[in-house]
């Protein structure tokens, strides 16, 4: 797997990770499934869903149940696996509306997610100038 490629975001904040998942292809995904404990997910629901590191950040416990993983104890690992391989926080039930709806990793994987010239060239620290503009 490769390594993290880091951003600064320009202020003297902590420095960005952009996680290196997110270039996984559907091969690798599925690996990290079965490295995971679900090698019966690998191919009926990753790879036939062709979920790779991109499409990753938009599996969530809602949409699991729609690739075949009904088993709840299953989905809350495979989401928390999620979230901390994509370096994202988990949405807290109690927080202020006045916050930003998300942490900024989170909001940037969504906007990469999709393919095409506008998110293929995407980086972290232009997403980061957009945000605070």
């Amino acid at each position: 797997m490769a390594l993290a490629r880091t951003e600064d975001c320009g202020c003297d904040c902590n420095v960005l990770h952009v996680p290196p998942a997110l270039s996984w292809s559907c091969s690798a995904v599925s690996r990290w499934v079965e490295e995971l404990g679900f090698p019966e997910y690998k191919q009926a629901c990753f790879k036939s869903n062709r979920i790779n590191g991109r499409k990753l950040i938009y599996v969530t416990a809602s949409s699991l149940p729609n690739m075949g993983i009904t088993d709840f104890q299953h989905i809350k690992v495979i989401t928390a696996a999620i979230r901390k391989l994509m370096t994202i926080t988990e949405p807290q039930w109690c927080r202020s509306i006045s916050l930003r709806h998300r942490d900024s990793m989170g909001l940037f994987l969504e906007r990469k997610g999709p393919t095409g010239k506008r998110a293929n060239t995407l980086t972290l620290s232009q997403f980061l100038k957009e945000l605070e503009a």
